[in-house]
């Protein structure tokens, strides 16, 4: 699970900075970016594993580049919720191409001869739609959180629901399912074997 939290640290700056001037958490959320990109592609980080990445970079360029040309737009006060479509886009859309933009993070902590499984895949498929989810659900509960003017615990309890349901299902069942992958790669390891076997004899 901690494998995906560095992907949000540009998101938790630009929050953090936006509190003063939402050009500076373009700006920062940005740099961030950019600096944890270039990081991960000097350690030989393929793009595959760097979706989130790649799509965070792309909004802080165009939500900067709005922010710095338009500094009074009212976009400046829908920022939490834009955000949290343009994740949730991200996610959807991932699933929609058939790259889950959590099998390029997964595949640092498995073992090769676990990535063409059908199985792996269909892990991270379900993993990826549940932060989709949890993107989906904040956005919509900021979006309505702000149009009946709720009080600011309910922005909160969103955020929280919506980060850690998704969290705790990511440490759960990508767990259990490579438990059964283990189990299924066990069991078909005889009969690959067996082939060999018959030709020494």
């Amino acid at each position: 699970m901690l494998a995906y939290l560095p992907g949000f640290a540009p998101w938790i700056v630009a929050g953090v900075l936006s509190s003063f001037d939402w050009r500076w958490g373009a700006i920062g959320g940005l740099v961030t970016g950019l600096l944890m990109m270039l990081n991960d592609r000097r350690r030989g980080v393929g793009f595959d594993a760097l979706v989130l990445e790649i799509s965070t970079l792309a909004y802080f360029v165009v939500i900067g580049a709005v922010s710095v040309a338009r500094p009074d737009s009212s976009l400046a006060d829908h920022t939490d919720v834009i955000s949290f479509v343009w994740l949730a886009a991200t996610a959807w859309g991932s699933l929609v191409v058939r790259s889950p933009f959590t099998l390029g993070i997964a595949k640092r902590q498995t073992p090769r001869e676990y990535w063409d499984m059908p199985e792996f895949v269909q892990v991270n498929n379900y993993i990826t739609s549940a932060w989709g989810a949890g993107f989906t659900f904040i956005a919509v509960s900021l979006a309505i959180a702000n149009a009946v003017d709720a009080p600011a615990w309910v922005g909160i309890t969103a955020h929280v629901v919506g980060l850690v349901a998704p969290a705790v299902f990511t440490k759960v069942y990508p767990a259990r399912a490579q438990a059964r992958l283990m189990a299924l790669a066990l069991a078909q390891a005889p009969e690959q074997t067996q082939p060999s076997v018959r030709a020494v004899q």
